[in-house]
């Protein structure tokens, strides 16, 4: 269980492929403290530390997550938002995320609010691909709040500190990310489906 407040960010050093599976190694501040079979999220994504070799780490990414994330679009260079799982009784800063993506959107639009990033956001038709507005969405594992909800499309606005200390910083129009929607909408969502 995640919050969706990123606590740093790593940056990919090596991505090496075995059968359908996506071997990634990070280099990141917080590896010293990273233990095997840890989980920790990775633009959102929860995948298990399977390897620690001094400041670098490896997880593993299966078909399924590589079919539903970005992260099979890394490469050598990029940031990734990082952020270990949360400890009970401790502060519920952002929302309840779980650090499965539902699926990806693209990056539409970038407008400079003099003060404020407003970031829009597309993604593809399904039930419970649904946002409502002031409600919760994770991009790329970040927290945030949805403004301007339509129909397969959003927009959130991002402070500095948070476009400077995330991936926000290298997002460009047409970069794809990783969304994962407010889970209670999601089962709203599901059982109103159920009952008509």
């Amino acid at each position: 269980m995640f919050t969706g407040i990123i606590e740093t960010l790593g940056v990919v050093t090596n991505l090496k492929n075995e059968d359908t599976n996506l071997h990634i190694t990070l280099k990141s501040d917080i590896t010293n403290e990273l233990k095997i079979d840890q989980s920790l999220a990775h633009n959102g994504v929860c995948l298990t530390v399977v390897d620690i070799q001094d400041d670098e780490y490896t997880v593993t990414a299966i078909k399924e997550t590589l079919d539903k994330s970005n992260i099979g679009h890394l490469k050598v260079n990029d940031y990734v938002n990082l952020e270990r799982a949360m400890k009970m009784g401790a502060r519920l800063d952002g929302h309840i995320v779980q650090g499965h993506v539902d699926t990806t959107g693209v990056c539409t639009n970038i407008v400079d609010e003099n003060g404020s990033t407003v970031y829009t956001i597309t993604y593809s038709k399904k039930p419970d691909h649904i946002t409502i507005e002031k409600g919760s969405i994770t991009v790329n594992g970040v927290s945030l709040t949805v403004v301007n909800s339509k129909e397969h499309e959003f927009s959130v606005y991002i402070i500095p500190y948070t476009k400077e200390n995330t991936t926000f910083k290298t997002m460009k129009l047409n970069d794809v990310v990783n969304l994962e929607f407010d889970v209670i909408g999601k089962y709203v969502a599901r059982l109103t489906n159920l009952q008509s």
